[in-house]
């Protein structure tokens, strides 16, 4: 497990009340999900190119 595994935000945890929440906040709520699934699909990406790399090394 690296470092990186261990600032995971859990956002599914956090019930959501959208009633109280005002249109700006709603803006910066969409604005940090999008930054969660930038970061978590570069995360993706560096997985998949490492077990990518295993791989090859494996099957050589």
């Amino acid at each position: 497990m690296t470092s990186d595994d261990d600032d995971i935000t859990v956002l599914w945890h956090m019930p959501v009340n959208f009633d109280s929440m005002s249109i700006a906040y709603l803006h910066d709520y969409i604005a940090a999900l999008t930054d969660e699934i930038e970061k978590t699909k570069k995360v993706i990406a560096k997985k998949e190119a490492a077990q990518n790399a295993a791989d090859g090394f494996f099957k050589s």
